[in-house]
């Protein structure tokens, strides 16, 4: 694609963005294919995270296609609705859902558990021509057999500038002044790697020794009153009424809620940010996978996915998306949350992913402090 979206994706080639690190390998894992049913028709149920798509695509697939769809705004974590998902798609179920959307890490959990199905790509030409080169054979997935990228960014910092203007670094965050007024997210692969910047550790090559310091440091503040709370996706509200004043945050949330209010910012923490990127996934029991296939082919369209960008100000895994909007949105494509150049990412980190048993005791000891 262009220079900004090859600068992150170019890292996510090596470690796998959300999934992050070469401990991330594609298991043996027998998946069924999907089966195609001749032209999408008939209804599709979607699930994708809060504020991750613009209002038109929808309404503009449904006009194109024919097709019916349900969208639910129902990720708010992933852990969170693996948690919801594991009893239906351990049955073969998936709620009614043909198409949902999570990060690397727990598309490949998904499918080693046999939770996903693989792609027909003759349904998807467009996935296949045009999906950003650096993004195509991630460790986890190499010929992107079940997960289709959907959007890219970063985490970091998101503040109120008018109520926490000097917060900058995410140590900032621990400063005793904003006291019941910092919120980090219980994504365990974003809150704590960026803990560990502060630390001074390198998320890259940390130890599980280096994790349980950063997750004693989190401790610490949620025992003192520091932290008000552990969020998903829904820290928005709460920096809107001012009852947080600084959030571990996503990019492209940011830029959305600057819309509505000038005084929400996102920040590059000192210590750089977190990159990572989600994907859309055919669960197994999926009731209208062909139609699924048609919206992913849809989206990955450079004039319907400029659409989606303009609105959700993340990064685009879709080729030609940006010289679209230069013309269309050139706020938006002059944006370095959106089109991060290398120098503005220098200092960021690929989402780290443990495994195996360090992921086992690292999962205990972080959900122990979001649940104390």
């Amino acid at each position: 694609m262009l220079a900004v979206l090859i600068a992150i994706a170019a890292l996510t080639l090596g470690l796998v963005a959300c999934g992050g690190g070469d401990s991330i390998n594609g298991g043996d894992t027998e998946s069924e294919e999907v089966k195609l049913e001749g032209k999408a028709s008939g209804d599709l149920t979607i699930s994708n995270w809060p504020l991750y798509i613009d209002k038109q695509t929808v309404p503009d697939f449904e006009k194109e296609t024919g097709v019916s769809v349900k969208y639910i705004e129902d990720v708010n974590a992933n852990e969170e609705f693996f948690a919801k998902m594991d009893p239906l798609l351990k049955q073969g179920e998936s709620g009614g859902r043909s198409l949902f959307v999570v990060t690397d890490w727990m598309a490949n959990k998904m499918h080693e558990l046999g939770y996903l199905q693989n792609f027909d790509k003759s349904a998807l030409p467009n996935f296949e021509k045009n999906l950003v080169a650096n993004l195509r054979e991630p460790a986890y997935d190499p010929k992107r057999e079940f997960s289709a990228p959907w959007q890219s960014g970063m985490t970091g910092i998101i503040v109120r500038k008018d109520l926490a203007p000097d917060v900058k670094s995410i140590c900032d965050l621990f400063d005793p002044q904003y006291k019941g007024k910092v919120e980090m997210l219980n994504e365990l692969r974003d809150t704590v790697p960026l803990v560990m910047k502060c630390l001074g550790i390198d998320p890259t090559n940390a130890s599980e020794e280096d994790w349980l310091k950063a997750i004693d440091k989190i401790e610490s503040a949620a025992n003192s009153g520091q932290i008000r709370r552990f969020t998903g996706n829904d820290y928005g509200g709460d920096l809107t009424s001012g009852n947080a004043v600084a959030v571990i945050g996503w990019s492209g949330d940011a830029v959305q809620l600057q819309a509505d209010n000038p005084n929400i910012e996102w920040r590059m923490p000192t210590e750089g940010c977190i990159l990572w990127s989600d994907n859309m996934v055919i669960p197994v029991g999926a009731p209208n996978p062909t139609a699924a296939e048609a919206f992913m082919n849809y989206v990955y369209d450079p004039k319907n996915q400029a659409q989606i960008e303009a609105y959700v100000n993340y990064v685009s895994p879709v080729e030609n998306v940006k010289p679209i909007l230069l013309k269309e949105e050139p706020e938006v494509a002059k944006n370095q949350l959106i089109f991060p150049d290398q120098s503005f990412t220098k200092n960021c980190t690929i989402q780290p992913s443990p495994t195996g048993e360090e992921e086992q005791n690292l999962n205990r000891a972080f959900n122990a402090v979001l649940n104390g």
